[in-house]
């Protein structure tokens, strides 16, 4: 039995993941005496007591529990923003191929990828992967995603403050620094990074993400069938699967996923202008889902165990 501990079990990403986990046999979660809950030495020992422990922490916080663990025999995994694109840590979206899920089955450090980088990465790693899309490309992307993804203060501003401005979508990240920007490019393999527009809406989970794309974008000889055909091959499931069914009656629904820990992956429009498109749960497959998944392949277990899929 694998002992696990969530250090910042409190937020919506460390809840989630508790949720998953609480219904195993093989998992036994070890708690921090609340009283203690900001007590270094207490975390150290827990931290290095476990045999797997999810950081589900402000970028600063993370970098310090790594530093607290001595035993060389704990699988971390971080779900911040802090090790994403640290060559000492593995990326963990183990469907971008095989050799991809080799490092995370072997690796001791794993950066759990941000919400957004998800589906971005998702969709254009492959292309460039397989030449379709240059290295050098141009791209804009757009998200729609629900206000958990905001954490506790966006929580109470949608759940429990009459707040005019929560009634409608809101766009922002407007500045184009979004925190996930730097492992979207970085981790997709473009060299330029992405005109990036994120909306969050009134509900609690789910996401919808965009990514559009003319036919002059493309290397040479390549159109939407070739594009369909990479992410056929490449996501057959059961975590991110490529489907022309999220799109029934014309309509794409945001959080048709809510609650899931899958992907859906789709590809619409024609020959001249095309839109990729990836559906999930932002605290899935964007977050707890994602984690779990990871650990799951550490310790040779079904990736799915312990998920909704």
């Amino acid at each position: 039995m694998k002992k696990i501990f969530i250090d910042g079990s409190s937020g919506t990403t460390g809840l989630r993941i508790r949720e998953r986990l609480s219904a195993r046999d093989d998992i036994e979660i070890i708690d921090i005496d609340p009283e203690k809950r900001k007590d270094t030495s207490e975390k150290k020992k827990l931290l290095n007591l476990c045999d797997i422990a999810f950081l589900c922490l402000p970028d600063d916080a993370a970098k310090e529990a790594v530093s607290l663990i001595e035993n060389p025999d704990v699988i971390v995994l971080d779900t911040s923003t802090a090790h994403r694109t640290d060559e000492n840590w593995t990326y963990g979206f183990p469907e971008l191929g095989k050799a991809q899920f080799e490092k995370v089955k072997n690796s001791k450090r794993i950066a759990v990828p941000g919400c957004h980088a998800s589906w971005f990465i998702a969709l254009v790693y492959p292309l460039v992967e397989s030449g379709i899309l240059p290295k050098d490309v141009l791209l804009t992307c757009h998200s729609l995603t629900g206000y958990s993804g905001g954490g506790k203060k966006m929580i109470g501003e949608y759940e429990n403050e009459n707040h005019e401005y929560t009634k409608a979508p809101r766009q922002y990240g407007i500045a184009q620094t979004h925190k996930h920007l730097k492992e979207m490019k970085a981790i997709s393999g473009i060299e330029n990074f992405p005109v990036f527009c994120p909306i969050v809406s009134n509900f609690y989970s789910g996401m919808q993400l965009t990514v559009p794309l003319f036919k002059n974008q493309l290397a040479d000889g390549y159109g939407i069938s070739d594009i369909k055909n990479v992410y056929k091959e490449k996501y057959a499931g059961p975590m991110v699967k490529y489907t022309e069914d999220i799109a029934p009656d014309g309509f794409i629904n945001t959080n048709c996923l809510k609650m899931k820990d899958s992907m859906a992956i789709g590809v619409f429009g024609n020959e001249d202008r095309m839109i990729l498109v990836a559906v999930y749960d932002n605290l899935g497959k964007g977050a707890s889902g994602a984690a779990i998944e990871c650990m799951n392949i550490c310790i040779d277990k079904n990736i799915t165990e312990g998920l909704e899929i």
